[in-house]
């Protein structure tokens, strides 16, 4: 059973989840080599299963809205990223407008979480929630 933990991007009990993670150069490779980042204005969804940390996406709000980026999905299992992004929606809904810039290979998951494309490029796309 999947269990989904959001945390504020400073909360003192991220770094155990996922500092593993984002130091892993496996990860880090799965992410173009783009570092993680976090602060303040990050939201962290964490998905885990027993436990086991098998996702995470850092939500960034800024002033003209929420922004996805630099994810990390184990196995870039499809199910996980729904999730998160289902959870995501529901918690931003009705307030600013949510974006992602997603890796052009998870752009259908996405597109069946109802966000559109608006601008391709070769490794990512950008995408709103429509």
């Amino acid at each position: 059973m999947m269990e989904i933990t959001k945390l504020d991007g400073t909360d003192e009990r991220l770094y155990p989840l996922v500092g593993p993670l984002v130091m892993n150069s496996k990860v880090l490779k799965q992410n173009n080599n783009y570092p993680f980042r976090t602060s303040e204005s990050y939201t962290w969804y964490i998905a885990r299963e027993e436990k086991h940390v098998v996702g995470f996406v850092p939500l960034e709000q800024k002033k003209n809205g929420y922004v996805i980026n630099n994810y990390y999905i184990e196995g870039k299992a499809a199910p996980v990223l729904e999730a998160l992004l289902k959870q995501i929606a529901e918690d931003t809904a009705g307030s600013l407008p949510l974006y992602a810039v997603a890796l052009l290979d998870d752009a259908d998951v996405f597109e069946g979480q109802a966000f559109v494309v608006e601008k391709k490029w070769t490794r990512y796309v950008r995408m709103r929630k429509g």
